[in-house]
């Protein structure tokens, strides 16, 4: 195994997208468009859709290739624990906090990490997700020797919807 000083990858380098089998398009449609609000960039019929937010052309793919009609994969199997979306602003994630509770959507956490504020749920299909939105690198938590300190609290969702 090599030293991990010795095989950095560039800084720069980010996940652009996630593509996820579901098992009903229309319903993972109105969830993802109809709820979180993401704009609808392309569809491929009753096979697949591309959505996107500010006119990307596309942050989640949908599609029913291999899943159409089928079950979320088994408690204790592996796979993808949950999808992060990124919110730019708190605001902007309250606005996603007000959408899911405008949708019935139950929460199953939120959570205060010091370096981030998040939101934890699975869409209709079983899949995880975490809305949630950076603090300021300036406010993350660090301890006397300037290292990273990340916690998991209890987010205020009160203080969180005042936005």
């Amino acid at each position: 195994m090599q030293d991990s000083t010795d095989n950095k990858i560039d800084g720069r380098t980010g996940i652009g997208h996630i593509h996820l089998k579901v098992s009903n398009l229309d319903r993972a449609i109105d969830f993802y468009h109809g709820v979180l609000g993401f704009d609808i960039t392309y569809r491929m019929g009753k096979s697949a859709a591309f959505l996107s937010a500010g006119g990307y052309h596309h942050h989640i793919g949908l599609n029913t290739w291999e899943s159409e009609g089928g079950s979320p994969p088994p408690s204790g199997a592996t796979g993808l624990y949950h999808a992060a979306i990124l919110y730019p602003t708190r605001a902007a994630l309250a606005d996603a906090l007000k959408r899911l509770i405008a949708a019935k959507i139950p929460l199953e956490g939120a959570s205060d990490h010091g370096v981030s504020e998040a939101l934890y749920l699975h869409d209709p299909d079983g899949n995880g997700l975490e809305l949630y939105r950076d603090r300021p690198k300036s406010e993350w938590p660090v301890d006397a020797q300037g290292n990273l300190v990340m916690y998991t609290r209890p987010l205020n969702l009160q203080s969180l919807l005042a936005e």
